[in-house]
This record gives C-alpha cells, sequence and structure tokens, in this order.
C-alpha cells in the first residue's frame, strides 16, 4: 500500500499538473465512450475512447495514461488529447486505473512481463482492440502519460515495444524502478521515488530485455521529462530513464549528441542522445510537468519534424563537481550541469553529479 503521506503528495500533484496547457475541454466535436466488452481485461483497466468527428483514414492511435487520484475521464478533461485530436484527426485511449487512489501498478511482475496479466496487458488489449475495431495505422500508435501514467509509459515501452512508435513521458522513473521486493501488485517504492536507486546502462537495459524476453525487434523512441523541483519523485529518476533507453538503444548516457538551453520553453533544457531518445529537464518545476501539446505531436511525427531536433543554441559548459558546503543552493535543489548559471555551492550537503547536465545538493 502506498505510504499516507506519499499518496497525499501524488494527490496534490495530481491538482498541479492540471495546470496544463489545455485544462478544460472546450467545444469537442465529439464526446468520450466508455468500451466495456470485446477485449481481454485481465486487471479489469477502465477503457474509454475518444473519437472526433472526422477521423482520417488509418488514424493514429495515442494512449494517454493518467496520473494518481486521477482516472481516465479526468485525464481526457485535463490534457490537451481530444483537442489534438479533434484538429489532427486520431483517436485517443483514455485507460483508467482499477487499483485504490488510482495509480498504475508499476510494481508486480505481471505487470512487468509482456503478456503477464497485469494492467500493461490490459492496455496492450485495448491497443489491438482500438487496431481492429477503428482502422488505426499499427504503425502509429504512441503512449503517454504523467506521474504513475508517465511510469507505466515507460513500462508500455517496455513490455509491449512492438506496439508504440514513440512515447513522452511526464515525470516518470525507468520502467522495473518501482518493482517490489514482495511481489505486490500497486505497490510504493521509496528508494526509487526518492531517487535513491542507481543502475548502469546495461542493468537498465537488461532490466528491459527481462520483460519481453526474446523480442528482437525495435523499440519505440522515447521522450522524457522531469523537473528540478519534483519532490514526489525526485529529479535523479531522469537520470536513470535516460540511462535506461541509452542501454536499449546503444547511447552514450554521459554524452548527449546536441544539449539546448531554453528548449522547448524558457528554463527548459532538452539533450538529444540520438534519433530515438530525448531527456528535458525543466528547471524550477516540480512535480509534475506540465504536458507539452504541440512537442507530442512534433515527436509522434503527427505534424513537422518528427524527432529532429529544432535550431537553437547548444551548450559546452562542464558538469560542476563542486563540493562545497558555504550558502547556496538549499538542499536537493540543482547547483551545476551543462548550461546552469545558478548557484554551484550547497548550504546544505554536496554538489554531486548526476549526468552531465544535472548537479544536485544531497546529503
Amino acid at each position: 500500500m502506498y505510504l499516507l503521506t506519499s499518496f497525499f503528495a501524488l494527490f496534490l500533484a495530481a491538482l498541479a499538473s492540471f495546470t496544463s496547457g489545455a485544462s478544460v475541454q472546450k467545444r469537442l466535436t465529439s464526446s468520450l465512450q466508455q468500451i466495456t466488452s470485446g477485449f481481454t481485461n485481465p486487471t479489469n483497466v477502465g477503457f474509454y475512447v475518444y473519437k472526433p468527428t472526422t477521423v482520417t483514414t488509418n488514424p493514429a492511435l495515442i494512449v494517454a495514461l493518467h496520473e494518481c487520484t486521477v482516472t481516465g475521464p479526468g485525464y481526457f478533461s485535463g490534457s490537451p488529447y481530444a483537442q489534438l485530436a479533434d484538429q489532427y484527426g486520431f483517436i485517443v485511449i483514455y485507460p483508467s486505473s482499477p487499483h485504490s487512489g488510482t495509480c498504475w501498478d508499476v510494481s508486480s511482475k505481471a505487470t512487468l512481463t509482456h503478456n503477464g496479466g497485469g494492467d500493461s496487458n490490459s492496455i496492450a488489449n485495448m491497443v489491438t482492440y482500438a487496431i481492429s475495431t477503428w482502422n488505426v495505422d499499427s504503425t502509429r500508435v504512441f503512449v503517454t502519460g504523467s506521474s504513475s501514467g508517465a511510469m507505466m509509459t515507460n513500462v508500455m515501452a517496455a513490455t509491449y515495444p512492438e506496439m508504440f512508435a514513440a512515447g513522452t513521458v511526464y515525470s516518470g522513473v525507468a520502467a522495473g524502478c518501482f518493482v517490489s521486493s514482495t511481489g505486490g501488485v500497486d505497490a510504493w517504492n521509496s528508494s526509487c521515488a526518492e531517487g535513491q536507486v542507481d543502475e548502469s546502462a546495461q542493468q537498465w537495459a537488461n532490466t528491459v530485455f527481462a520483460m519481453y524476453p526474446g523480442y528482437t525487434g525495435s523499440y519505440p523512441k522515447m521522450q522524457e521529462y522531469h523537473g528540478t523541483a519534483d519532490t514526489t519523485l525526485f529529479p535523479p529518476n531522469l537520470n536513470e530513464e535516460v540511462k535506461e533507453w541509452c542501454g536499449v538503444f546503444g547511447y552514450s548516457a554521459t554524452a548527449p549528441t546536441t544539449v539546448q538551453d531554453n528548449t522547448p520553453l524558457p528554463g527548459y533544457t532538452k539533450s538529444v542522445y540520438g534519433p530515438n531518445l530525448q531527456g528535458i529537464l525543466a528547471q524550477g518545476v516540480g512535480h509534475t510537468v506540465p504536458i507539452q501539446g504541440d512537442q507530442d505531436m512534433e515527436w509522434f511525427g503527427i505534424t513537422g519534424g518528427g524527432a529532429s531536433v529544432p535550431a537553437g543554441p547548444t551548450s559546452t559548459v562542464p558538469t560542476s563537481t563542486s563540493t562545497a558546503s558555504a550558502p547556496g543552493q538549499t538542499l536537493y535543489g540543482q547547483c551545476g550541469g551543462i548550461g546552469w548559471a545558478g548557484p554551484t555551492s550547497c548550504a546544505s550537503g554536496s554538489c554531486k553529479a548526476s549526468n552531465s547536465y544535472y548537479s544536485q545538493c544531497l546529503p
């Protein structure tokens, strides 16, 4: 079960995340519908779908995964994907967690295994239903989510890589990071949440590969967002997500090919590790990073640009490794990294490098 304090933090985070652009659906061309039969649903995940009045031939499909305390219909109302569907003619699935507190199960062996009978299996079966029922283009299926839904986005990319072309993750953790040592379903993992898990890229890649043994195909390209002020799922989780997918794709987790300041927003730093992976650090942003709908459309290839890197300034400032304890950044605040112009000393703790673009004041 979730710790009370952790659950309350996620509740507050869920409320905060609803400031993410299109927080209220307006003048939609259609309505949200619930699907209750026609697919296998081992964990009784709710299945909601938005199909705009005008759907393109062989439409794309987005699976949009909500955070804790929210439901599929709540994420429909609090995210921009339905309005974007009206604009571009794709279909959106909004799965709804069956668990108390409505967090997703990202901890059990069942959900962390391809066709294992967990939440991930139910969601994958919804995708199969959509492809066969609504003539969805199976090469243009995408997954995204916030907080607990962001965690599940990484899990879906790991357990069902053949289904998805791309994913966008708003403030999550690496797939497998929340695994329960007791096999618990929908279990809390404080070590992961607090950024204490530190694995190599190869270890993380092995974790992903173990979720779908024998799979030799490609994995979806991934875009990972995280805020420096996240006190629910601590900022070092971004580095673990980056290492995980760098291990899968064979990229260097310590040497991004391009780093862009103030991209896609002021205070955001985008690090590109290869054509299939981007990590985006949002300075001063808590839990969760607001949804960037237009950026999602580009990353998914629904609008022009795909995963290409837009023109912008590139930084070459080295990562700080300062250990000064003079008054400066607060505990857990950023104290160095590529493009960092703030304090490089810590009021308490020491400035420790997580990666080339993020150092943090840690005890």
